[in-house]
């Protein structure tokens, strides 16, 4: 391929952690399982044990699922610039929590930080969903303005839903109390929805039930200087391209309660020249998310050391 400034890197959120993620790679280079001891050692538990032995109900717990996917993605990144370190992005972009696992790559901040930042967001997102319990529905074949109107009609004063994530054309997230999202389904239903997937996560994120976790998690992270990024990042809240720290900081802090303007940030990506993609950390989401965002771009999850086996034909387009 020549030039390597036409690639954009992704990280995973929540929904695309599954049982054994990052398990081969650590079996096969020991810098990542170094990664993984490392992350065990500041956690003062076994994250690995659950990451790679489960119970699932446990991964699943987003105080466990939140740091999984973070260092999972982190250990790729490490190995993807040791064994090809010409590759490098021309933007960066996360999905909900894999914005951090951006702006950790963008060198804003150190792997430890990170972690205990990720672990933070987890537990106190864990408690608001205790506190104020919720679950979140992808209604499918839908349009924005068909699930703004649903959200709108199903809310009620103290029971609210709202759309979470805009993933891509046909997919919308919505999230909020359980009364108010099951409302919401079925409206859509008996308004032609017929396709809706519960997404395997235990809190209402990206919506008002997190905002006591986004007001804490706010003042947590004001402890914490980021640095300038070394790469720009496209932010979740703006759909837009952050070149400073504050763009950044200004974004993660309303992250919680805000929706995830996914299709948007891809376009925007898409607009401003790069026409590769790589996926880094578990699962196939937003590969998948991207092709159907615009089916011509070329994106290669990587993961997994079928993954890296196969990196070398995917540079090579």
């Amino acid at each position: 391929m020549g030039q390597t400034s036409n690639i954009a890197f992704l990280f995973p959120g929540q929904g695309s952690q599954i049982l054994g993620m990052g398990k081969d790679l650590a079996m096969a280079y020991p810098m990542v399982r170094q990664i993984f001891e490392q992350a065990d050692d500041l956690l003062g538990y076994s994250l690995s044990s659950t990451m790679w032995e489960g119970p699932e109900d446990e991964l699943n717990q987003t105080n466990h699922t939140q740091p999984a996917l973070f260092v999972h993605s982190f250990a790729a990144l490490r190995l993807l610039q040791e064994l090809y370190p010409s590759i490098q992005p021309a933007v960066l972009a996360g999905h909900s929590l894999g914005e951090f696992s951006a702006i950790t790559a963008a060198d804003c901040l150190d792997f430890t930080d990170s972690l205990k930042i990720v672990h933070t967001r987890g537990a106190l997102m864990k408690q608001a969903g205790e506190k104020n319990p919720g679950k979140m529905v992808a209604l499918l074949g839908v349009e924005m303005e068909f699930a703004q109107e649903i959200c709108t009609l199903a809310s009620q004063s103290g029971s609210g839903v709202q759309v979470a994530n805009d993933n891509c054309p046909g997919q919308i997230v919505i999230s909020g109390s359980i009364e108010a999202v099951d409302r919401a389904m079925h409206l859509a239903q008996m308004r032609g929805c017929r396709k809706m997937r519960l997404l395997p996560v235990s809190i209402a994120s990206h919506s008002s039930l997190m905002a006591d976790a986004q007001l804490e998690f706010n003042a947590f992270i004001a402890s914490y200087q980021l640095r300038e990024p070394k790469v720009p990042i496209v932010g979740n809240t703006n759909a837009q391209t952050m070149s400073t720290a504050s763009q950044i900081i200004a974004d993660i802090q309303k992250q919680l309660i805000s929706p995830v303007r996914w299709t948007e940030s891809i376009r925007h990506i898409l607009q401003n020249g790069v026409t590769q993609f790589i996926e880094i950390g578990s699962g196939t989401v937003l590969k998948n998310l991207v092709k159907r965002i615009d089916a011509q771009v070329n994106c290669l999850s990587l993961g997994t050391l079928e993954d890296f086996e196969n990196l070398p034909k995917f540079i090579a387009v």
